[in-house]
């Protein structure tokens, strides 16, 4: 049970990733849990699921688009709950255009196990770097 629940954990990363890429709010529950508190880089706070997905469709830029790779999970397991940690790279960019802008983060999450598996409780993304480009035209 201890390996299915590193990959399932794992597999959630990716599904973060894929959720925020794709503006998927609807399936915030797929990877959030209903309590769940995520703190920005920029320091703000969201608390509850409603309140969070709130905050990311504000924060969408029109035709701007975004690529995550979220590596080097690391995975500590107590239980029905887990501390991970992340690496984060965000590439933003315009149809057909390459990146504009790219970001660095690194992610401590909280991780629980409910009735319909693994979720985000806690987020916490700490901003790295970022390098940003002349936008074309």
């Amino acid at each position: 049970m201890l390996a299915d629940d590193r990959i399932e954990i794992a597999d959630l990363h990716a599904r973060l990733a894929v959720f925020l890429d794709e503006g998927r709010f609807e399936d915030a529950g797929r990877v959030y849990a209903g309590d769940v508190e995520v703190r920005n880089p920029q320091g703000a706070t969201f608390r509850g699921i409603g309140t969070v997905v709130e905050n990311l469709r504000r924060a969408r830029v029109d035709g701007e688009h975004t690529q995550r790779r979220i590596t080097d999970v690391l995975v500590d397991l107590a239980g029905d709950e887990a501390s991970t940690s992340a690496n984060s790279l965000v590439y933003a960019y315009r149809e057909g255009q390459a990146p504009h802008r790219t970001s660095s983060m690194r992610m401590a999450f909280t991780v629980v196990r409910t009735p319909v598996g693994w979720r985000f409780r806690s987020v916490r993304m700490t901003l790295v770097w970022t390098r940003a480009d002349p936008v074309a035209v």
